[in-house]
């Protein structure tokens, strides 16, 4: 590939790239950080209840190995 139409293509391409970046909607701040609460209380319950299946399913494995 010719230098000069990779320099033009990278160029193009970081232009687009610009564009669709001003395109985004960010949510405000409060509605992120409600999100990230959110997210984070929902894996937080998962790592529990699998903690739990997987604590009891140990148990189960021990009782059938003895």
């Amino acid at each position: 590939m010719n230098p000069a139409e990779w320099f033009h293509s990278a160029k193009q391409y970081l232009e687009e790239v610009v564009v669709e970046y001003q395109k985004i909607s960010w949510p405000p701040q409060k509605e992120a950080a409600a999100g990230t609460v959110g997210v984070v209380v929902v894996v937080s319950v998962i790592t529990v209840a699998l903690g739990v299946v997987d604590f009891g399913l140990a148990e189960i494995m021990k009782k059938v190995l003895e």
